[in-house]
Protein backbone atom coordinates (compact mmCIF):
# COMPACT_ATOMS: atom_id res chain seq x y z
CA UNK A 1 0.00 0.00 0.00
CA UNK A 2 1.58 3.74 -0.82
CA UNK A 3 -0.03 4.40 2.51
CA UNK A 4 2.83 2.74 3.84
CA UNK A 5 5.64 5.02 2.73
CA UNK A 6 3.92 7.90 3.94
CA UNK A 7 6.27 10.41 6.50
CA UNK A 8 5.24 10.85 10.11
CA UNK A 9 3.70 14.05 9.76
CA UNK A 10 2.80 17.45 7.59
CA UNK A 11 5.49 19.69 6.95
CA UNK A 12 4.80 23.73 8.94
CA UNK A 13 4.25 25.20 4.99
CA UNK A 14 1.77 22.80 4.44
CA UNK A 15 -0.02 23.30 8.10
CA UNK A 16 0.25 27.21 7.28
CA UNK A 17 -2.03 26.34 3.95
CA UNK A 18 -4.64 23.79 5.81
CA UNK A 19 -4.91 26.04 8.92
CA UNK A 20 -5.71 29.45 6.90
CA UNK A 21 -7.93 27.43 4.35
CA UNK A 22 -9.82 25.37 7.27
CA UNK A 23 -10.30 28.33 9.26
CA UNK A 24 -11.87 30.51 6.36
CA UNK A 25 -14.16 27.26 6.65
CA UNK A 26 -15.09 27.55 9.84
CA UNK A 27 -16.17 31.28 9.47
CA UNK A 28 -18.26 30.86 6.55
CA UNK A 29 -19.90 27.84 7.67
CA UNK A 30 -20.86 29.49 10.57
CA UNK A 31 -22.57 32.01 8.51
CA UNK A 32 -24.33 29.35 6.90
CA UNK A 33 -25.29 27.86 10.14
CA UNK A 34 -26.54 30.45 12.34
CA UNK A 35 -29.81 30.53 10.73
CA UNK A 36 -30.69 27.22 11.69
CA UNK A 37 -29.66 28.37 14.96
CA UNK A 38 -31.95 30.59 15.60
CA UNK A 39 -34.69 29.55 13.13
CA UNK A 40 -37.68 29.43 15.98
CA UNK A 41 -37.14 32.97 16.38
CA UNK A 42 -36.75 33.73 12.55
CA UNK A 43 -39.70 31.98 11.77
CA UNK A 44 -41.75 34.11 13.87
CA UNK A 45 -40.56 37.01 12.10
CA UNK A 46 -40.48 36.51 8.60
CA UNK A 47 -42.87 33.23 8.84
CA UNK A 48 -45.51 33.79 11.03
CA UNK A 49 -47.87 31.28 11.49
CA UNK A 50 -50.97 31.01 13.97
CA UNK A 51 -49.19 27.50 14.70
CA UNK A 52 -45.97 27.60 15.85
CA UNK A 53 -45.09 24.11 14.21
CA UNK A 54 -46.24 25.60 10.78
CA UNK A 55 -43.98 28.30 11.61
CA UNK A 56 -41.22 26.40 12.50
CA UNK A 57 -41.72 24.46 9.19
CA UNK A 58 -41.67 27.53 6.73
CA UNK A 59 -38.27 28.35 8.60
CA UNK A 60 -36.49 25.55 7.63
CA UNK A 61 -37.71 25.72 4.14
CA UNK A 62 -35.98 28.64 4.08
CA UNK A 63 -33.29 26.83 5.21
CA UNK A 64 -33.88 24.08 2.61
CA UNK A 65 -33.50 26.50 0.32
CA UNK A 66 -30.13 27.80 0.60
CA UNK A 67 -29.24 24.29 -0.21
CA UNK A 68 -30.88 24.25 -3.78
CA UNK A 69 -28.26 26.85 -4.79
CA UNK A 70 -25.01 24.58 -3.42
CA UNK A 71 -25.08 22.47 -6.67
CA UNK A 72 -25.05 25.89 -8.62
CA UNK A 73 -22.65 27.73 -6.94
CA UNK A 74 -20.58 24.51 -6.95
CA UNK A 75 -20.47 24.15 -10.61
CA UNK A 76 -19.75 27.76 -11.23
CA UNK A 77 -16.62 28.31 -8.64
CA UNK A 78 -15.57 24.40 -9.27
CA UNK A 79 -15.36 25.68 -12.88
CA UNK A 80 -13.38 28.64 -12.25
CA UNK A 81 -11.36 26.72 -9.64
CA UNK A 82 -10.51 24.05 -12.13
CA UNK A 83 -9.09 25.96 -14.85
CA UNK A 84 -7.85 29.05 -13.44
CA UNK A 85 -6.73 28.09 -9.55
CA UNK A 86 -8.69 26.89 -6.75
CA UNK A 87 -7.08 30.18 -4.53
CA UNK A 88 -9.14 33.00 -6.20
CA UNK A 89 -12.74 31.17 -5.19
CA UNK A 90 -11.86 31.20 -1.66
CA UNK A 91 -11.71 34.98 -1.96
CA UNK A 92 -14.59 36.01 -3.61
CA UNK A 93 -17.11 33.32 -1.81
CA UNK A 94 -15.76 34.43 1.41
CA UNK A 95 -16.33 37.80 0.75
CA UNK A 96 -19.78 37.46 -0.59
CA UNK A 97 -20.98 35.07 2.38
CA UNK A 98 -20.01 37.81 4.42
CA UNK A 99 -21.79 40.37 3.31
CA UNK A 100 -24.82 38.78 2.65
CA UNK A 101 -25.10 37.24 6.49
CA UNK A 102 -24.71 41.11 7.70
CA UNK A 103 -27.69 41.68 5.57
CA UNK A 104 -29.62 38.84 7.10
CA UNK A 105 -28.91 40.52 10.78
CA UNK A 106 -30.06 43.45 9.34
CA UNK A 107 -33.47 42.88 7.27
CA UNK A 108 -36.54 44.32 8.94
CA UNK A 109 -39.18 41.26 9.64
CA UNK A 110 -42.65 41.01 8.68
CA UNK A 111 -44.04 42.87 10.64
CA UNK A 112 -41.90 46.14 9.09
CA UNK A 113 -41.78 45.02 5.70
CA UNK A 114 -44.87 42.62 4.84
CA UNK A 115 -43.73 40.12 2.52
CA UNK A 116 -40.92 41.48 1.01
CA UNK A 117 -38.82 40.53 3.91
CA UNK A 118 -40.15 36.71 3.58
CA UNK A 119 -38.91 36.96 0.25
CA UNK A 120 -35.64 38.88 0.73
CA UNK A 121 -35.00 36.57 3.47
CA UNK A 122 -34.81 34.04 0.80
CA UNK A 123 -33.06 35.32 -1.48
CA UNK A 124 -30.20 36.23 0.92
CA UNK A 125 -30.17 32.42 2.20
CA UNK A 126 -29.99 31.31 -2.14
CA UNK A 127 -26.83 33.54 -2.48
CA UNK A 128 -25.15 31.87 1.07
CA UNK A 129 -26.00 28.50 -0.36
CA UNK A 130 -24.36 29.38 -4.15
CA UNK A 131 -20.91 30.33 -1.81
CA UNK A 132 -20.94 28.04 0.34
CA UNK A 133 -21.21 25.49 -2.89
CA UNK A 134 -17.74 26.43 -3.56
CA UNK A 135 -16.52 27.14 -0.36
CA UNK A 136 -16.08 23.48 1.02
CA UNK A 137 -15.28 21.79 -1.91
CA UNK A 138 -12.77 24.32 -2.61
CA UNK A 139 -11.30 23.74 0.42
CA UNK A 140 -11.51 20.05 0.44
CA UNK A 141 -9.47 19.96 -2.70
CA UNK A 142 -6.68 23.17 -1.86
CA UNK A 143 -5.68 20.69 1.42
CA UNK A 144 -5.55 17.50 -0.18
CA UNK A 145 -3.39 18.91 -3.13
CA UNK A 146 -1.16 20.54 -0.85
CA UNK A 147 -0.65 17.63 1.85
CA UNK A 148 -1.45 14.23 -0.22
CA UNK A 149 0.64 11.91 1.62
CA UNK A 150 -1.82 12.87 4.55
CA UNK A 151 -4.94 13.86 2.50
CA UNK A 152 -6.99 12.07 4.69
CA UNK A 153 -5.46 13.92 7.91
CA UNK A 154 -5.69 17.02 5.99
CA UNK A 155 -9.13 16.94 4.86
CA UNK A 156 -10.13 15.75 8.24
CA UNK A 157 -9.07 19.37 9.70
CA UNK A 158 -11.12 20.97 7.50
CA UNK A 159 -13.85 19.68 8.74
CA UNK A 160 -12.72 19.90 12.64
CA UNK A 161 -12.85 23.73 12.02
CA UNK A 162 -15.75 23.86 10.43
CA UNK A 163 -17.44 21.80 13.31
CA UNK A 164 -15.80 24.17 15.64
CA UNK A 165 -17.53 27.05 13.21
CA UNK A 166 -20.27 24.94 14.07
CA UNK A 167 -19.89 25.28 17.62
CA UNK A 168 -19.13 28.78 17.69
CA UNK A 169 -22.63 29.62 16.79
CA UNK A 170 -24.00 27.23 19.19
CA UNK A 171 -22.14 28.96 21.79
CA UNK A 172 -22.96 32.36 20.66
CA UNK A 173 -26.26 30.38 20.77
CA UNK A 174 -26.39 29.47 24.26
CA UNK A 175 -24.31 33.12 25.41
CA UNK A 176 -27.35 35.27 24.30
CA UNK A 177 -30.17 33.08 25.52
CA UNK A 178 -28.40 33.12 29.05
CA UNK A 179 -27.64 37.13 28.99
CA UNK A 180 -30.87 38.12 27.55
CA UNK A 181 -34.51 37.48 28.73
CA UNK A 182 -36.46 35.35 25.90
CA UNK A 183 -38.61 37.72 25.09
CA UNK A 184 -35.42 39.89 23.89
CA UNK A 185 -34.08 37.05 22.05
CA UNK A 186 -36.92 36.66 19.86
CA UNK A 187 -37.14 40.36 19.40
CA UNK A 188 -33.45 41.02 18.06
CA UNK A 189 -30.75 38.85 20.30
CA UNK A 190 -31.01 36.62 17.11
CA UNK A 191 -29.59 39.25 15.05
CA UNK A 192 -26.35 39.50 17.19
CA UNK A 193 -25.61 36.00 15.61
CA UNK A 194 -25.66 37.06 11.88
CA UNK A 195 -23.49 40.41 12.70
CA UNK A 196 -21.19 38.74 14.26
CA UNK A 197 -20.87 36.12 11.92
CA UNK A 198 -20.15 38.44 8.77
CA UNK A 199 -17.93 40.64 10.72
CA UNK A 200 -15.81 37.51 11.38
CA UNK A 201 -16.24 36.43 7.46
CA UNK A 202 -14.22 39.58 6.90
CA UNK A 203 -11.48 38.61 9.35
CA UNK A 204 -11.63 35.00 7.24
CA UNK A 205 -11.43 36.97 3.71
CA UNK A 206 -8.56 38.87 4.89
CA UNK A 207 -6.69 35.69 6.14
CA UNK A 208 -7.26 33.95 2.59
CA UNK A 209 -5.41 36.75 1.20
CA UNK A 210 -1.88 35.43 1.57
CA UNK A 211 -2.57 31.87 0.05
CA UNK A 212 -0.64 30.59 -2.67
CA UNK A 213 -1.74 28.22 -5.30
CA UNK A 214 -1.43 24.49 -4.42
CA UNK A 215 1.52 22.63 -5.56
CA UNK A 216 -0.79 19.79 -7.53
CA UNK A 217 -2.77 22.68 -9.42
CA UNK A 218 0.59 24.00 -10.77
CA UNK A 219 2.27 20.74 -11.87
CA UNK A 220 -1.07 19.92 -13.92
CA UNK A 221 -2.33 23.38 -15.16
CA UNK A 222 -0.74 22.80 -18.38
CA UNK A 223 -3.82 20.16 -18.58
CA UNK A 224 -6.35 22.04 -16.83
CA UNK A 225 -10.24 21.24 -18.36
CA UNK A 226 -11.49 23.57 -20.23
CA UNK A 227 -15.07 22.14 -19.69
CA UNK A 228 -14.39 20.29 -16.44
CA UNK A 229 -18.47 19.74 -15.61
CA UNK A 230 -19.03 18.03 -19.04
CA UNK A 231 -15.88 16.07 -18.62
CA UNK A 232 -17.12 14.97 -15.42
CA UNK A 233 -20.57 13.91 -16.21
CA UNK A 234 -19.35 11.84 -19.22
CA UNK A 235 -16.03 10.04 -17.75
CA UNK A 236 -16.74 9.96 -14.00
CA UNK A 237 -20.31 9.38 -13.35
CA UNK A 238 -19.67 6.12 -11.33
CA UNK A 239 -17.43 7.70 -9.13
CA UNK A 240 -19.97 10.93 -8.08
CA UNK A 241 -22.65 8.54 -7.60
CA UNK A 242 -20.03 7.16 -4.62
CA UNK A 243 -18.81 10.10 -3.86
CA UNK A 244 -22.33 11.02 -3.30
CA UNK A 245 -22.87 7.83 -0.97
CA UNK A 246 -20.03 8.26 0.98
CA UNK A 247 -21.16 11.89 2.24
CA UNK A 248 -25.02 10.75 2.63
CA UNK A 249 -25.15 9.88 6.54
CA UNK A 250 -22.54 12.69 7.75
CA UNK A 251 -25.10 14.95 5.37
CA UNK A 252 -27.84 13.41 7.04
CA UNK A 253 -26.73 13.56 11.07
CA UNK A 254 -25.40 17.39 10.36
CA UNK A 255 -28.35 18.62 9.15
CA UNK A 256 -30.56 17.14 12.19
CA UNK A 257 -27.57 17.98 14.82
CA UNK A 258 -27.86 21.58 13.46
CA UNK A 259 -31.94 21.59 13.55
CA UNK A 260 -31.97 20.52 17.33
CA UNK A 261 -31.83 23.96 19.11
CA UNK A 262 -34.98 24.36 17.65
CA UNK A 263 -36.19 20.44 17.45
CA UNK A 264 -35.92 19.24 20.84
CA UNK A 265 -38.01 22.44 22.77
CA UNK A 266 -40.73 22.02 20.22
CA UNK A 267 -40.78 18.03 20.03
CA UNK A 268 -39.36 16.87 22.62
CA UNK A 269 -39.98 19.14 25.67
CA UNK A 270 -36.54 20.43 26.69
CA UNK A 271 -35.75 23.63 27.34
CA UNK A 272 -33.79 25.94 25.15
CA UNK A 273 -30.54 25.84 27.12
CA UNK A 274 -30.14 22.19 27.41
CA UNK A 275 -31.11 21.54 23.65
CA UNK A 276 -27.93 23.88 23.00
CA UNK A 277 -25.68 22.29 25.47
CA UNK A 278 -26.43 18.71 24.28
CA UNK A 279 -25.33 20.22 20.62
CA UNK A 280 -22.66 21.45 21.94
CA UNK A 281 -21.47 18.30 23.50
CA UNK A 282 -22.26 16.28 20.31
CA UNK A 283 -19.91 19.04 18.01
CA UNK A 284 -16.97 18.57 20.33
CA UNK A 285 -16.85 14.48 20.94
CA UNK A 286 -17.90 14.78 16.76
CA UNK A 287 -14.77 17.32 16.33
CA UNK A 288 -12.21 15.08 17.87
CA UNK A 289 -13.27 11.79 17.14
CA UNK A 290 -13.31 12.96 13.10
CA UNK A 291 -9.78 14.25 13.48
CA UNK A 292 -9.37 10.46 14.56
CA UNK A 293 -10.89 9.00 12.07
CA UNK A 294 -9.30 11.23 9.45
CA UNK A 295 -5.52 10.08 10.97
CA UNK A 296 -6.49 6.48 11.10
CA UNK A 297 -7.99 6.87 7.19
CA UNK A 298 -4.34 7.31 5.82
CA UNK A 299 -2.94 4.47 7.63
CA UNK A 300 -5.58 1.75 6.20
CA UNK A 301 -8.61 1.95 4.11
CA UNK A 302 -11.40 4.66 5.05
CA UNK A 303 -14.23 2.58 3.29
CA UNK A 304 -13.71 0.13 6.13
CA UNK A 305 -14.22 2.97 8.98
CA UNK A 306 -16.73 4.81 6.76
CA UNK A 307 -19.17 1.75 6.42
CA UNK A 308 -18.12 0.61 10.26
CA UNK A 309 -19.64 3.81 11.41
CA UNK A 310 -22.66 4.14 8.81
CA UNK A 311 -23.54 0.16 9.80
CA UNK A 312 -23.45 1.67 13.69
CA UNK A 313 -25.73 4.55 13.21
CA UNK A 314 -28.61 2.62 11.00
CA UNK A 315 -28.35 0.31 14.48
CA UNK A 316 -28.83 2.63 16.55
CA UNK A 317 -30.76 5.26 15.07
CA UNK A 318 -34.06 4.22 16.53
CA UNK A 319 -32.89 3.54 19.91
CA UNK A 320 -31.38 7.12 19.93
CA UNK A 321 -34.88 8.93 19.12
CA UNK A 322 -36.76 6.65 21.30
CA UNK A 323 -34.75 7.62 24.55
CA UNK A 324 -34.23 11.01 24.21
CA UNK A 325 -38.38 11.38 23.49
CA UNK A 326 -38.78 9.23 26.95
CA UNK A 327 -36.18 11.21 28.71
CA UNK A 328 -35.23 7.68 29.60
CA UNK A 329 -31.35 8.43 29.18
CA UNK A 330 -29.66 11.73 29.63
CA UNK A 331 -29.60 13.93 26.95
CA UNK A 332 -25.91 15.14 26.86
CA UNK A 333 -25.05 11.51 27.39
CA UNK A 334 -26.78 10.47 24.07
CA UNK A 335 -25.42 13.22 22.32
CA UNK A 336 -22.05 12.90 23.37
CA UNK A 337 -22.27 9.14 21.96
CA UNK A 338 -24.01 10.20 18.52
CA UNK A 339 -21.25 12.07 18.04
CA UNK A 340 -18.47 9.69 19.14
CA UNK A 341 -20.66 7.46 16.39
CA UNK A 342 -21.06 9.89 13.63
CA UNK A 343 -17.21 10.87 13.50
CA UNK A 344 -16.53 7.52 12.10
CA UNK A 345 -18.60 8.94 8.97
CA UNK A 346 -17.31 12.55 9.17
CA UNK A 347 -13.54 11.68 9.22
CA UNK A 348 -13.20 9.88 6.47
CA UNK A 349 -15.49 10.96 3.80
CA UNK A 350 -13.69 14.19 2.63
CA UNK A 351 -10.43 12.35 1.60
CA UNK A 352 -12.46 9.50 0.06
CA UNK A 353 -14.70 11.59 -2.08
CA UNK A 354 -11.33 13.66 -3.23
CA UNK A 355 -9.62 10.37 -4.16
CA UNK A 356 -12.27 9.32 -6.77
CA UNK A 357 -10.78 12.13 -9.19
CA UNK A 358 -8.09 13.21 -10.92
CA UNK A 359 -6.68 16.95 -10.06
CA UNK A 360 -7.55 18.28 -13.59
CA UNK A 361 -11.45 17.80 -12.13
CA UNK A 362 -10.89 17.27 -8.83
CA UNK A 363 -12.45 20.71 -7.64
CA UNK A 364 -15.57 20.19 -9.92
CA UNK A 365 -15.77 16.16 -9.33
CA UNK A 366 -15.92 16.72 -5.28
CA UNK A 367 -17.84 20.25 -5.48
CA UNK A 368 -20.30 18.25 -7.57
CA UNK A 369 -20.76 15.57 -4.81
CA UNK A 370 -20.06 17.12 -2.05
CA UNK A 371 -23.64 19.63 -3.15
CA UNK A 372 -25.66 16.74 -4.35
CA UNK A 373 -25.16 14.99 -1.06
CA UNK A 374 -25.80 17.85 1.24
CA UNK A 375 -28.21 19.48 -0.36
CA UNK A 376 -30.23 16.70 -0.71
CA UNK A 377 -30.19 14.68 2.71
CA UNK A 378 -28.41 17.97 4.73
CA UNK A 379 -30.59 20.47 3.68
CA UNK A 380 -33.85 18.63 3.49
CA UNK A 381 -33.19 17.22 7.35
CA UNK A 382 -34.58 19.68 9.51
CA UNK A 383 -37.67 19.83 7.23
CA UNK A 384 -37.91 15.69 7.14
CA UNK A 385 -38.10 15.75 10.63
CA UNK A 386 -40.58 17.87 11.07
CA UNK A 387 -43.29 16.62 8.53
CA UNK A 388 -41.97 12.93 9.84
CA UNK A 389 -43.39 14.21 13.46
CA UNK A 390 -45.99 15.59 12.19
CA UNK A 391 -46.85 12.92 9.98
CA UNK A 392 -46.33 9.61 12.28
CA UNK A 393 -47.47 11.54 15.26
CA UNK A 394 -44.49 10.44 17.44
CA UNK A 395 -40.76 12.01 17.92
CA UNK A 396 -39.18 9.04 17.09
CA UNK A 397 -39.85 9.74 12.99
CA UNK A 398 -36.55 11.75 12.48
CA UNK A 399 -34.92 8.29 12.84
CA UNK A 400 -36.59 6.74 9.39
CA UNK A 401 -34.48 9.57 7.56
CA UNK A 402 -31.43 9.00 9.58
CA UNK A 403 -31.33 5.12 9.47
CA UNK A 404 -32.27 5.49 5.31
CA UNK A 405 -28.90 8.03 5.13
CA UNK A 406 -26.63 5.55 7.31
CA UNK A 407 -27.77 2.64 4.63
CA UNK A 408 -26.95 4.18 1.26
CA UNK A 409 -23.67 5.42 3.22
CA UNK A 410 -23.38 1.56 4.03
CA UNK A 411 -24.07 0.49 0.77
CA UNK A 412 -21.91 2.56 -1.04
CA UNK A 413 -19.01 2.13 1.45
CA UNK A 414 -18.80 -1.44 -1.12
CA UNK A 415 -17.84 0.10 -3.78
CA UNK A 416 -14.89 2.64 -3.08
CA UNK A 417 -12.41 0.12 -3.17
CA UNK A 418 -12.56 -0.30 -7.13
CA UNK A 419 -11.83 3.78 -7.79
CA UNK A 420 -10.22 5.49 -4.96
CA UNK A 421 -5.61 5.92 -4.48
CA UNK A 422 -5.51 9.14 -7.47
CA UNK A 423 -3.95 11.23 -4.92
CA UNK A 424 -0.88 9.29 -3.79
CA UNK A 425 -0.56 7.75 -7.60
CA UNK A 426 -0.91 11.50 -9.00
CA UNK A 427 1.74 12.98 -6.52
CA UNK A 428 3.98 9.69 -6.96
CA UNK A 429 3.97 10.53 -11.11
CA UNK A 430 4.33 14.01 -11.02
CA UNK A 431 7.77 13.90 -8.18
CA UNK A 432 9.18 10.65 -10.78
CA UNK A 433 12.16 12.03 -12.31
CA UNK A 434 11.38 12.94 -15.95
CA UNK A 435 13.51 10.84 -18.98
Amino acid sequence: MIRETAPAGIARSQWRVIILSSLGGALEFYDFVIYSVFAQYIGTAFFPASDPLTSLILSFSAFAVGYLFRPLGGIVFSHFGDRYGRRRVFIIAILIMSLSTVAMGLLPTFATWGITSSILMVMLRLIQGFCLGGELPGAITYVVETAPRRAGYAAGVIFFCVNSGVALASLLSLVVHTALLPAQVAQWGWRVGFLFGGLTGLVGFWLRLSLEETPGFKLMQHAAAKRPFIEVIRAYPVQVVIAVTAMTATAGFNGLLFAMPAFLPRVMGYTNLIAIQAQNVCLVVLSCGLLVAAWLGDRIPRRRILGTGAFLIALLSFPFFQAAADHSVGIILLFAAAGLVASLINGPMSAIAADLFPTRIRFTGVALSFNLAFSVFSGAAPLAATLLVKLTGSPVGPAYFMCGCALVALVGSLFIGRYDGRILSEHAAAAAPQS
